[in-house]
């Protein structure tokens, strides 16, 4: 499945604190042309019926399920480095 590092449980939970209470992390891959493919987060407030809910410590992160099949073995992490704030996935 996918890894949320502590740092990641983390962040999520504070961007998290300031949404709605329904609010949650929406983690997605699209195609990114030549680059391939390219990861992105979004804040959503409905969670779809074929959404894979991943646990981040007292929240979660929705995962559609195309995207879910891009994620296998991912591990998510939040870095705050001198390349700037961000998640960062590896995947492997």
């Amino acid at each position: 499945m996918i890894t949320l590092t502590q740092s990641a449980q983390d962040k999520i939970k504070e961007v998290l604190a300031e949404e709605d209470p329904k609010a949650r992390l929406r983690m997605y891959v699209q195609g990114g042309g030549c680059a391939g493919f390219s990861y992105g987060f979004t804040i959503d407030e409905e969670q779809n019926e074929d959404d894979f809910e991943i646990p981040a410590g007292s929240s979660s992160v929705l995962v559609d399920s195309m995207s879910i099949q891009y994620l296998q073995g991912a591990v998510v992490d939040y870095k705050d480095d001198l390349d700037g704030a961000r998640f960062a996935i590896t995947n492997p």
